[in-house]
């Protein structure tokens, strides 16, 4: 799974390659014990550590924009690399109103643990994100008053998290 060799990554160790990979097909694990594997889409589940992502998105569904999503066991950033997108943030108690972030080229946000987000693209963007993926959940954004009954909970897939 890895784009690095593995002697890349090996502390210390004279005469070691390092090999370029595209970032917008790879996922990075950032490792606990230090290390980071570049794996390829979709990422595999039960990775350990942190998680980042980079994306070029051209429509919302590049970015799941019908569904919010939660990361219990962590915060996460959200960067907008080039172009423009809104985080939205879900009210925690009943009557707040939803908090919508606007985050331009070269701007980030750190959504707190455990609260409810999704992104919107204004325009085409390049998005990176990072988190600490288990425990990752989706739920659909409700359609509106016609909605028949709840939003579906439900855990992430192996696809790469979004922003």
């Amino acid at each position: 799974m890895s784009t690095i060799p593995k002697d890349s990554r090996e502390k210390g160790r004279p005469g070691t390659t390092v090999t370029p990979f595209d970032l917008f097909a790879s996922v990075l694990h950032l490792h606990p014990d230090g290390t980071i594997h570049a794996g390829t889409r979709p990422a595999g589940s039960g990775q350990d550590g942190w998680q980042l992502t980079a994306l070029h998105a051209k429509t919302g569904a590049d970015v799941h924009a019908g569904h919010w999503q939660v990361h219990p066991g962590a915060e996460r950033v959200v960067c907008c690399l080039v172009g423009k997108i809104r985080l939205h943030l879900r009210p925690q108690r009943p009557g707040q109103r939803e908090e919508e972030i606007k985050l331009m080229a070269g701007t980030a946000a750190i959504v707190p643990r455990g609260r409810w987000h999704r992104v919107e693209l204004d325009i085409p963007s390049a998005v990176m994100a990072v988190t600490l993926p288990p425990g990752t959940r989706l739920e659909e954004e409700p359609r509106g008053p016609t909605d028949d009954g709840p939003a579906r909970v439900r855990p992430a897939s192996p696809q790469p998290p979004t922003a």
